[in-house]
């Protein structure tokens, strides 16, 4: 008989400490107050904000940080979370993070650095309360041992929403389908502009101009784009506060196909691009292909 180590009283939490017990310490208190709670405030479904989380195991952690995230940190330290409504896992093979430009990039140290990408999509209007629940839960995950130190966060940022372009108009998925929708690869592209003025010139380019010329005939059904927002002064001390809040722009292009069938074709002159418009740098294009959940496939391609 195969035991489930769930049923375990002695079971470890993949974080490393002890399953907490089921006592009164952690029974939830005044849960009438969420019958309140559900009665008020935003409630629809457009992706308002996004997290966005680009992560490098350390050397030798790979595996252990795959099965952590996946057995744990996806569901308690995010879907479990008031108002994150979709998330998708990413990764970035040794062959893919080859393919990332520029080489001297102001988000990734080397540019090669971050296999694992994770996306959230959080209700609009709703982005303060997640907030001071997030906080709230990764600092109980923390002192409950659940949380994976072996990493380095090379890009994490919470976003605003400001613009989804498709390539096929008002058919196919919308914006809010994008983390389910079983999509082949995605691309991030991180554009940094002089300054906010040049963000918001640089925005309207992108969706007026750019974005629908370069997703016409392409494999990328939609692409969005976001603004980064600062992290809370209480944020946990091994993430690093956001850079770029002022001038940056983070794209999401969900491509229908694997993102190395059409890189050369797709993906090269990006950067050449904004540089001609005189809009910006481009600072990161990086393509990723969905992992497997409950899985370690591509675990051993990453070195």
């Amino acid at each position: 008989m195969t035991r489930d180590p769930r049923t375990d009283e002695q079971a470890q939490a993949p974080g490393g400490s002890r399953t907490p017990p089921a006592t009164d310490e952690h029974t939830v208190l005044n849960s009438g107050t969420y019958a309140d709670l559900a009665a008020v405030g935003p409630y629809g479904v457009r992706p308002g904000h996004a997290l966005i989380t680009m992560v490098e195991p350390h050397p030798g952690q790979e595996r252990a940080y795959n099965r952590w995230y996946e057995d744990d940190h996806y569901i308690a330290g995010a879907m479990a979370m008031p108002w994150i409504f979709a998330g998708r896992r990413w990764v970035a093979t040794r062959e893919l993070r080859l393919l990332r430009r520029p080489v001297r990039s102001a988000v990734a140290r080397p540019v090669t650095a971050g296999c694992y990408l994770s996306t959230y999509w959080i209700t609009e209007g709703r982005y303060d309360d997640h907030m001071r629940w997030t906080v709230a839960i990764n600092r109980r995950l923390n002192a409950d041992g659940r949380i994976h130190h072996a990493r380095t966060h090379v890009f994490t940022a919470f976003h605003d929403h400001v613009a989804t372009v498709y390539r096929d108009g008002d058919r196919g998925p919308r914006d809010f389908h994008a983390l389910d929708h079983p999509y082949a690869g995605l691309v991030v592209e991180i554009i940094d502009a002089a300054d906010a003025d040049g963000r918001a010139a640089l925005l309207r380019w992108l969706r007026d101009d750019r974005l629908p010329r370069r997703l016409a005939g392409s494999p990328a059904a939609m692409v969005t784009v976001f603004r980064p927002t600062p992290l809370p002064d209480d944020r946990m001390p091994y993430v690093r506060q956001v850079e770029g809040v002022d001038n940056r722009l983070t794209l999401l292009w969900f491509l229908q196909e694997d993102p190395r069938v059409c890189w050369t074709r797709c993906f090269t002159g990006l950067d050449g691009e904004v540089a001609d418009a005189g809009l910006g740098r481009v600072e990161l294009v990086a393509p990723f292909v969905p992992t497997v959940p409950g899985t370690d496939r591509y675990v051993d391609e990453l070195r």
